[in-house]
């Protein structure tokens, strides 16, 4: 993949325990030549979990991508004039955030951005992370995979048998998926198997 001359924007949602396994992909993208552009949800940006502080995840957003961070409506909605993003990803993308996203709702600056991108018609990807994928938020999600200029990172059941309503995409196919994206398609297979935890 070459990402030389690309603007990413990296949006991240409070799906705090999936938070350490994004950081390799924003790495990846600045690796790779993109400049990466991150934008944070209001939960992102003030809870500290088991999983890490606010602030620390924070700090690596901005060491990894040498950008200031987008955390408020104001700061995200010149993204959509400027059309600056040639792809957004909202990784991780909270049953929340889903939920809000196929019923229009803006009140944070990550789904500001990406009413910003839709306007421009220029590709959204999710990497979903929701404990209701196959409940309530089925039907979220179902309306966003027939939204044009949306697509997922392959996703699948991690934790079946516990928590059988659990969907996470493959968050190591974020770049890819993010390419195929810029290409005008979904990456597939997009439902992949995820290992449970034992």
């Amino acid at each position: 993949m070459n990402w030389q001359g690309k603007t990413v924007g990296y949006a991240v949602t409070g799906s705090h325990c999936t938070l350490e396994e994004i950081m390799p992909q924003v790495k990846r993208f600045v690796e790779e030549g993109a400049k990466v552009v991150p934008i944070v949800s209001n939960s992102v940006q003030v809870t500290d979990t088991r999983f890490g502080a606010a602030q620390n995840w924070l700090q690596q957003l901005k060491d990894i991508t040498g950008s200031d961070i987008i955390s408020t409506i104001v700061e995200a909605e010149p993204l959509g004039p400027s059309k600056l993003l040639d792809v957004l990803v909202i990784a991780p993308c909270t049953g929340n955030t889903t939920s809000k996203l196929a019923n229009a709702m803006t009140d944070s600056p990550v789904l500001m951005a990406a009413k910003a991108q839709m306007r421009n018609l220029r590709p959204l990807v999710l990497a979903i992370s929701t404990n209701d994928g196959l409940g309530l938020n089925a039907a979220n999600i179902a309306k966003l995979l027939v939204t044009k200029n949306i697509y997922f990172v392959p996703f699948g059941q991690d934790n079946p048998h516990q928590k059988p309503n659990s969907l996470v995409a493959h968050m190591d196919l974020i770049p890819e998926a993010c390419y195929a994206a810029l290409e005008g398609r979904q990456l597939q297979p997009m439902i992949l198997q995820r290992v449970s935890p034992a």
